[in-house]
């Protein structure tokens, strides 16, 4: 980071020294511990299970590099071996190459593969993942079988058309879904980058390729132009005909991983910080430079040491009479003085790496190529709006500082901008030959997950042009995160960035975070395999009773056997019996049912295509509908206890809008905010007429506001469409009618909000123009957006400061200091020198941070009033901000100054130092007013929680983002209410120790202690928790909880919430919890999300759910649905989910239940054939009875079935709770369909036994019946009549469709038995059709045998449903009478609150409240608990002694609640601010009562620990309470 030299004799401050706090992570006090790397963890699967504190970003790993005279070199361990070394125009050393000259480091290659299969391996891969189902194998087992004679199989190779079917049907439903993925990889691979060609990468060796990718390379190839060569004969119509469905599939969206290289979407505007003539990008990178000539370049003195100063480093000077005192935030001089000497600072020499005197031919020039070129040392050239294609150092950029501007969002879910900086000793590498002409060594970390930390360095000889023949100096340079650009973000407003490559393909850090596209099975599947095992026991239980029967006859000699069979095929009685046993089990192979598993995949793939096809799922803004891309798993959909969801861009839509805001103790703004309708709801009230109400009045309120700013001020810059701030009473007020006082205490809050940031100004040329603000926080863009069309326009920055337009006056502030947000911080400021040269420090942050920091003992009563405005803000659901500023003295500012240009300086601990210097200027200030910001959520998202929740599923959100922001969103998306105590989980010390008792003492609240016993209990109750507790947790804490050895308790901890989020976690840790929650309460689990950094949950998670945003698609390739917001989840798992399990788990049980009625009829027969495997039924019904009598009816009830609609399905979501409980499919009822069938198989044989054993039946010719085929088609009809109905009686929809299926499954053996018999190849069975049919005996026994079969499981049907009925029966009975009709005028969304109530044993009663845990009370009872940053009575804050955490009562008595004060009397209307003190006047008695603190009555208390008077020292950023 570029450094400018104090000048202390100067007396104009220097310009802008600004600290990227935003891309800087906060260490702990351990952070010199060694630390085990992740990547090493990921091999073991423990995803982020163990994932240690983050180092510093700054080079805890540099060989050699030295901060400050007092500071000891960094230690390498054994790390060292796995560090990467990366040569630049330099030979490889010796030890880095084979004895053939080629690089011995062996990288990945930067193409990514999502798709599990290539067009080599398909075949044989596909083939042993389809195996992994027993039945599979067993089947192949059989049909070898068959193939030997002696087992007595009449045709083989029919046997094997079956399998043979079920294996092409399945492997062509993969190819289709890998080919989409394939698709999705092929776009993503051959996106164009410009990469530097014609020079000579030393560390790879483009001629070593294998054989083997020789070859597959070779087939891809040829298998596409197939592809393509068809394609194009069969192309019907062009690509711009196509329809959504089809452009879903396969068209290109913008995107965060995909989005090819294009001109810049800010084509048209102008940055300001760039107004200089762009030069054309071709021209950029094509344009020879000369070589520079001998006495251009030189060095300055501070490069030429003395044999007894330090190595050249990047930061090169010191100076220790200054010193910071941090114990009251004083500044002082040893000795108590400051020393003011008149020596000049020295001079500053960073390096470079362009070697001057280094000769070169020119050659080298940026060409477009395709990412998976792309090699580690390559030099990319990347462009604004372009997709990052691997981990790369940034050596120069367009932006003379070396700064350029990232989206992070593809990695940590972020879409504010994140700035990098370049290396110092790069920024004059410029163009190609520039390149060239560099001469250096990076020496990298090893590959690693973590995505907030990278060590490095830049190793090369500075060479004197001045004297060519001197052997130069050794530098180096640091490289921190803060250099590294990562793959998957996206350049923004940077028009180029120039970088080398560190890292590629899978050892980039997304990929390490991604891992490998799981192949997954539902969990029916799973169980399904037990049930095939169960069947094999039936089976082989059958077949050894025939093989030792057989055996023990033919022993026996003298029977029938030894009469009618021509002596036996062994020879002798055990060799009979063993072959016996083997033709039984090609016998009775029907058994286990080969035809279930093509069944179930026609089920599924019919499923794939009614969700694919629900137009209520289709998001029209991006012409995409919900894409099934795991065809096989859509059971587990109706089987999800637990969403695991992202925060940014899946829950909100990242757009923040300015609401209100209290100045001078005076509230402004009109807003009805979607928290504030969720709490009217709870309360009962109307909120479609009080929504519309109180849009009426915002929307005049709108009206008059834009009249008074327009005739105030024409600002060119105000929009009337992008006016969110409605509050015609601060435009008065501005205008100074409430009085100067507050008119100037209004112009300095917006002068606050519009000096107070970091954003980017973009101006779009037009009448009027446009400025649109980028900025690193959506919340800093909707403060300054504010400010600008309140007048006080952000126009740009110069070069040292920054340019407003002031209620139509230009004016230019120098920005002096920028000290930025981050997660321990909460707060950042900005040192501004105004025009009239005085020096003010504006600050924004947490309340509880601000009120902290304010001046002790002033300003009280505007403390009290503030705090209440910013109560009723949260209660509101808005995020919550305080504005303080200070003046500071030349002198003053001078002296820290230096103090934070040394710890800017630092290499080791770096942010801490800057966080003490920050700290120490931060002090006693004033406070000006608080902001209220509303992120808004998408459409439905509340509502659909709210149904997820009714349904019994529970909603988890991880999210990288801050706390608050997590807990406001929380509380608008109702999640988190007001009746919760919020349990704040964070770890003082960074132990295992510290962490244990923490959730000992929470555990100790529910009286748990997350024993075994009590882990086991929890796996079975699925019942969701009581809204009584909520816990949010960081990714620190996280990190400790998630130990082997406090898995258990903090799962058990949060299994007793009602909601948990969990904040700043990475992509591993979310995998991990996933894991955690899956494995250790054996439960289903569903993960949501859009970014790249989701991929690891989404894959995690039995079903993984990637919505198609506008930003990203990573999510989606990995994802097993794609859906376009998140509330379409809500239809996709009550509705589609609900059905697709339900037809499955009765299908399958039918399946079951048919074949083994089928079976047993012939093992019957066996009895009275002395079990010699001979046919009781002709061989053609044995083919038949599955591929055509008995396969419609089931099939069709596993696609079409449905017990009630999708209005029904949404409008009753507790009838999915069926689905978690998993009652639809279970062993329970597998056995008792397979004992109905064995009952019915023992009818539907021996009835006809009984009617042919005391006579013979004659035809009117002479012929008998009494032959084993014709009593076989007696059999064989009722068989087939009686499984058809029975499937018919577990069916729900009985419309005409199912009754003519059904009608022609039975009549088909009606049909086939006269069509066949007619022929006389039928041999002995010719003419059996008229023979049978002809006999009244025939009609009277099937209809007698279908009755007695059917008879119980209609009896015990009718007594279920009448006296111990189901939710679902109760709501069908309920929809025939007509209680849903008003759905009718509903198309999908049915509006929450509407419901009948179903009165079953089987919906869940509300969770009772554990013992020893505070009651919910009703809505006027309950106390107010906002979504405040400061700790509250109900708030859990470990932190904070004087919090009186889940505790009722306080050792404060003398306090009285700040709403209790005399309050301002307002004559001007605020009707959104009134709604709110009427609600909480209403219930504040009984909430005083309870002598429980509010927000407000807490920051009233709150007075500055960090004031500089003599208080004892108190822990950082913390509040004390007096």
């Amino acid at each position: 980071m570029a450094i400018q030299p104090y000048q202390e004799d100067s007396n104009v401050s220097n310009p802008i020294k600004r600290i990227r706090w935003a891309t800087q992570r906060v260490t702990g006090a351990k952070e010199q511990k060694k630390r085990h790397s992740i990547i090493n963890r990921l091999h073991h699967r423990k995803v982020g299970s163990s994932e240690k504190k983050r180092e510093s970003a700054e080079g805890s790993h540099l060989d050699g590099i030295q901060e400050e005279t007092d500071t000891s070199t960094t230690e390498n361990g054994d790390q060292e071996d796995s560090r990467r070394r990366i040569f630049f125009n330099i030979p490889l050393p010796n030890d880095a190459k084979d004895e053939n000259g080629r690089p011995l480091a062996k990288y990945a290659r930067n193409k990514i593969r999502t798709a599990k299969y290539t067009p080599l391996s398909f075949i044989p891969k596909n083939l042993w993942f389809q195996f992994h189902n027993i039945a599979n194998i067993y089947f192949l087992f059989v049909i070898v079988l068959a193939f030997f004679s002696i087992f007595g199989a009449s045709n083989p190779g029919l046997g094997s058309v079956p399998l043979i079917v079920i294996l092409f049907v399945t492997a062509v439903k993969d190819a289709i879904e890998d080919w989409r993925r394939t698709v999705l990889d092929n776009e993503l691979n051959n996106s164009p980058v410009h990469r530097l060609v014609e020079w000579n990468n030393v560390n790879s060796s483009g001629d070593n390729v294998s054989s083997w990718r020789r070859i597959k390379k070779a087939t891809t190839r040829g298998i596409m132009q197939m592809f393509r060569f068809f394609k194009s004969k069969s192309r019907r119509k062009s690509r711009g005909e196509k329809t959504y469905a089809e452009r879903a599939l396969d068209e290109p969206r913008p995107s965060g991983e995909t989005m090819r290289t294009r001109n810049s979407m800010m084509s048209s505007r102008m940055s300001f910080h760039s107004m200089q003539s762009r030069v054309d990008v071709d021209e950029i990178q094509m344009t020879p430079v000369p070589s520079p000539q001998p006495g251009q370049r030189g060095v300055t003195e501070s490069s030429r040491l003395s044999p007894g100063e330090r190595p050249g480093t990047s930061f090169s000077y010191e100076d220790d009479n200054v010193v910071l005192d941090t114990s009251h935030g004083k500044l002082a001089a040893p000795n108590g003085t400051i020393k003011h000497e008149s020596r000049p600072a020295p001079a500053k020499f960073y390096g470079n790496l362009i070697d001057p005197l280094k000769s070169v031919p020119g050659k080298a020039r940026f060409k477009k190529d395709h990412w998976k070129s792309v090699q580690v040392g390559d030099f990319l050239r990347i462009y604004n709006e372009d997709q990052i294609p691997a981990d790369l150092v940034v050596l120069s950029t367009s932006d003379p500082d070396g700064a350029c501007y990232v989206e992070t969002k593809g990695l940590d879910g972020e879409t504010n901008l994140k700035v990098r900086q370049a290396l110092h000793s790069g920024r004059k590498i410029k163009h190609a030959k520039d390149c060239e002409q560099t001469e250096f060594v990076i020496e990298s970390d090893a590959p690693q997950a973590n995505l907030y930390q990278y060590s490095g360095a830049a190793r090369w000889t500075q060479r004197d042009i001045k004297n060519p023949a001197a052997p130069g100096t050794q530098m180096a340079e640091p490289i921190s995160i803060n250099n590294l650009l990562l793959r998957g973000c996206t350049l923004r407003n940077t028009e180029w960035v120039l970088g080398v490559v560190a890292f590629t393909g899978r050892e980039t850090k997304i990929m390490l975070n991604s891992g490998m596209t799981p192949s997954k099975r539902s969990r029916i599947a799973r169980e399904l395999n037990w049930d095939v095992i169960y069947n094999f026991a039936i089976l082989f239980f059958m077949c050894l009773l025939s093989g030792i029967i057989n055996g023990v006859i033919w022993s026996q000699g003298n029977n029938s056997l030894n009469y009618f069979e021509f002596g036996s095929i062994g020879g002798k009685p055990s060799l009979d019996g063993f072959i016996t046993f083997w033709a039984s089990v090609i016998l009775f192979q029907n058994l286990v049912p080969i035809s279930l598993y093509i069944s179930l995949e026609i089920i599924r793939t019919a499923q794939a295509f009614f969700i694919y096809s629900d137009t209520f799922m289709y998001y029209e803004k991006l012409d995409y509908p919900c894409t099934p891309k795991s065809w096989n798993i859509s059971d587990d959909v109706g089987q999800i206890e637990y969403i695991f969801s992202d925060k940014t861009g899946t829950l909100t839509q990242n757009v923040m809008e300015f609401k209100k805001c209290s100045i001078n103790g005076l509230p402004y703004g009109e807003a009805y905010t979607e928290a504030q309708a969720g709490m009217q709801r709870r309360q009962g009230v109307d909120i479609e007429a009080e929504g519309a109400k109180a849009h009426k009045q915002i929307a005049q309120d709108r009206i008059k506001m834009l009249e008074d700013l327009r005739k105030m001020h024409n600002n060119p810059y105000l929009h009337d469409d992008e006016l969110t701030f409605v509050a015609p009473d601060f435009v008065t007020d501005l205008q100074g009618q409430s009085g100067r006082e507050q008119k100037l205490a209004t112009e300095n809050f917006m002068l606050a909000l519009a000096l107070c940031h970091t954003v980017i100004t973009e101006r779009t040329p037009g009448d009027p123009p446009r400025i649109e603000y980028k900025a690193q926080s959506p919340d800093e863009a909707a403060l300054v957006a504010t400010a600008r069309n309140c007048g006080f326009t952000v126009i740009g920055r110069s070069t040292d400061g920054i340019i407003l337009n002031v209620l139509g006056e230009e004016r230019e502030y120098m920005v002096l200091n920028t000290l930025e947000f981050n997660s321990s911080r909460k707060r950042m400021s900005a040192i501004i020198r105004m025009p009239d040269g005085r020096i003010f420090l504006f600050c924004k942050g947490a309340d509880s941070v601000i009120y902290s920091r304010l001046k002790r003992g002033e300003q009280q009563q505007l403390r009290k009033v503030t705090a209440e405005h910013l109560e009723m803000f949260a209660r509101e659901g808005l995020r919550t901000l305080c504005v303080a500023q200070k003046e500071i003295g030349e002198k003053e500012y001078q002296i820290w100054n230096k103090e934070h240009d040394l710890a800017a300086a630092a290499i080791i601990d770096r942010e801490d130092k800057l966080e003490i210097v920050s700290d120490a200027i931060e002090r006693d200030l004033n406070l000006i007013g608080g902001t209220a910001i509303e992120d808004r959520l998408q459409d439905g998202v509340p509502d659909t929680i709210a149904l997820l929740a009714d349904a019994g599923i529970k909603l988890w959100v991880l999210t990288g983002d801050k706390v608050e922001t997590a807990i406001n969103i929380g509380f608008s998306c109702n999640l988190l209410s007001n009746e919760m105590d919020l349990i704040v989980f964070k770890v003082q010390e960074d132990s295992l120790g510290a962490a244990e008792a923490e959730l000992d003492k929470h555990l100790a609240s529910f009286n748990i202690t997350g024993s075994d016993e009590e882990l086991k209990a929890a796996r079975q109750n699925h019942e969701p928790p009581g809204p009584t507790h909520a816990i949010v947790i960081d990714g620190d804490a996280l990190k400790l909880v998630l130990e082997e050895g406090l898995r258990q308790k903090f799962l058990l901890l949060c299994k007793m919430c009602k909601s948990v989020l969990c904040c700043r976690v990475s992509p591993a840790q979310k995998a991990a919890v996933v894991q955690m929650v899956k494995h250790g309460l054996d439960v289903m689990t569903l993960s949501i999300g859009d970014g790249a950094n989701d991929v690891a949950m989404i894959q995690e998670a039995d079903v993984g759910v990637g919505i198609a945003g506008e930003e990203g698609r990573q999510a989606v390739m990995s994802s097993d649905y794609a859906i376009g917001q998140f509330r379409f989840l809500q239809r996709l798992i009550l509705v589609h989910g609900r059905w697709s399990y339900r037809r499955l788990a009765e299908t399958i049980a039918n399946f079951f239940y048919k074949n083994i009625v089928w079976t047993l009829a012939l093992f019957w027969y066996q009895i009275y054939n002395n079990f010699d495997c001979s046919y009781l039924i002709d061989y053609t019904y044995i083919l038949l009875v599955n591929l055509a009598f008995t396969s419609l009816a089931v099939i069709f009830m596993g696609i079409l079935d449905q017990d009630v609609n999708d209005k029904v399905s949404l409008a009753v979501p507790q009838l999915y709770r069926r689905g978690i409980e998993r009652k639809e499919w279970s062993q329970k009822k597998f056995w008792l369909y397979m004992v109905d069938g064995i009952y019915q198989s023992l009818i539907c044989f021996f009835m006809p036994y009984l009617l042919f054993r005391p006579a013979t039946f004659n035809t009117s010719n002479g012929l008998d019946l009494n032959d084993n085929k014709r009593i076989g088609v007696y059999t064989a009809t009722a068989i087939i009549v009686v499984v058809n109905l029975y499937i018919l009686l577990n069916t729900y929809r009985w419309d005409w469709l199912m009754l003519l299926l059904v009608a022609i499954s039975i009549l088909l053996i009606w049909f086939w038995t006269g069509v066949y018999t007619a022929f006389s190849s039928s041999d002995q069975f010719y003419e059996a059709a008229p023979e049978v049919y002809g006999e009244l005996s025939f009609w009277v026994l099937t209809l007698l045998t279908v009755s007695i079969c059917l008879m119980p499981r209609f009896t015990i049907k009718s007594f279920q449903k009448i006296f111990f009925p189901m939710d679902v029966d109760i709501i069908r009975e309920q929809v025939r009478q007509g209680k849903f009709k008003y759905l009718d005028k509903y198309e999908a969304y049915v509006p929450p609150g509407k419901v009948p109530s179903a009165a079953s044993s089987d919906v869940s009663p509300p969770a009772k409240a554990v013992p020893g845990t505070k009651t919910p009370l009703e809505d006027d009872e309950r106390p107010i608990y906002p979504p405040s940053v400061a700790a509250t009575g109900t708030t859990h804050n470990p932190h904070n002694p004087h919090s009186q955490a889940g505790s009722d009562g306080t050792d404060y008595t003398g306090h009285k609640s700040s709403l209790e004060q005399p309050r301002v009397s307002f004559d001007r209307p605020r009707p959104s601010f009134d709604r709110m003190r009427n609600s909480m006047d209403q219930i504040r008695p009984s909430y005083e009562a309870s002598n429980d603190f509010t927000s407000a009555a807490l920051l009233t208390r709150v007075e500055s620990s960090h004031s500089n008077t003599h208080t004892p020292k108190a822990r950082h950023g913390q509040s004390s309470l007096r």
